[in-house]
């Protein structure tokens, strides 16, 4: 059985915790133990991932390409990069969700309108709620950009992120790390791509130049730092965002602007206590990359997933997702239920 740490947590939510843990995490884990392909192996560079990553440096600077590279020939895990793809099945299905992502990404987009919109800030960021409503999205939020988000070797004229999220499919993601599980990522980075190129389009109608930034390939920003600045959610152990109401089961995309819109604020639930009192994920992953503690990394002290541990069963295994799938803000309606009960705490703990 697994039990919570009992630090921070009352005796009450202690238990409701652990009884969805225990729900939800399988005893012992069936994908250890974990040995690299020997194949794999003679690919990686000389150098860590984790130093290109910035691990242990206490002052800030630009984060370094160290994966999804456009050229792999230009990073030290380029041939890492594309054994992930050679590791990948032939898949009718795969190469449909791939292509249907290109044609989004090769759509041309109309010309910038000479005439600019004016509006308050408010009301352009509320504004993008019609691409919610028109289910490009589930999640919209607007922050500053700011230089230690931009990859070393890239520039933009922009100070404006429209962070945009999209929500798996839970009974496709939970596969993972089957193939099943990498065909539903593709298949919502294509959503992500359409949502931001969509949202990109009516800013060059309303006369505001945009640049739209996807994934999986890496654009010219981090896309994890300003979803967690406009408010999607907290930066969970595993190294992914977790938000109350889909867990990590989402994906981002973003939208480069000097469209004047207003920041949508930064907010926490509880999120990183949480984590700092539960293992699920680190008991899931397979080769044991998820950290216990937080790590210095880039001047900032944060949660860090071993890179160097993490990639050659990422790269074998359609991605993995396994710590994504297995987090318990996860599951479809357990993330709120847990959201409700760590505000009522704290609402507890003001009070006192």
């Amino acid at each position: 059985m697994f039990a919570l740490k009992s630090r921070g947590f009352d005796s009450e939510l202690r238990r409701y915790l652990s009884t969805v843990i225990n729900l939800i995490m399988p005893r012992p884990n069936p994908h250890r133990p974990f040995t690299p392909n020997p194949e794999m192996v003679v690919r990686r560079p000389d150098v860590s991932g984790n130093t290109i990553n910035g691990v242990g440096e206490t002052e800030p600077r630009p984060p370094e390409l160290v994966f999804w590279a456009t050229n792999p020939d230009e990073i030290a895990f380029g041939d890492v990069q594309k054994w992930f793809y050679m590791c990948q099945p032939d898949s009718p299905e795969m190469a449909k969700e791939r292509a249907k992502r290109q044609l989004v990404l090769d759509a041309v987009l109309p010309d910038l309108n000479s005439t600019q919109a004016q509006k308050p800030g408010k009301v352009w960021t509320a504004s993008l709620d019609q691409f919610v409503e028109a289910g490009d999205c589930e999640m919209v939020g607007v922050t500053t950009l700011r230089p230690e988000w931009i990859f070393a070797g890239q520039k933009t004229d922009f100070n404006t992120v429209i962070m945009l999220g999209v929500q798996h499919d839970y009974d496709e993601l939970k596969h993972a790390p089957e193939f099943r599980a990498g065909v539903e990522v593709v298949r919502q980075y294509g959503r992500a791509a359409a949502a931001a190129k969509n949202v990109t389009k009516w800013l060059l109608q309303q006369g505001w130049a945009a640049e739209a930034v996807t994934g999986p390939m890496a654009g010219k920003i981090l896309m994890i730092p300003p979803a967690l600045e406009c408010g999607f959610g907290e930066l969970g152990k595993h190294g992914s965002l977790i938000n109350p109401e889909f867990g990590s089961s989402f994906r981002l995309a973003a939208v480069l602007t000097n469209a004047p819109f207003s920041n949508t604020p930064k907010r926490e639930f509880g999120i990183d206590e949480f984590c700092s009192n539960c293992r699920v994920c680190e008991d899931a992953c397979p080769p044991i990359a998820i950290e216990p503690d937080k790590q210095m990394v880039r001047g900032v002290n944060r949660w860090y997933v071993d890179f160097d541990k993490c990639i050659p069963y990422f790269a074998e295994n359609s991605g993995c997702a396994i710590c994504i799938v297995e987090c318990p803000w996860s599951r479809p309606g357990v993330g709120v239920n847990l959201a409700k009960k760590l505000a009522k705490r704290s609402a507890r703990n003001e009070a006192d």
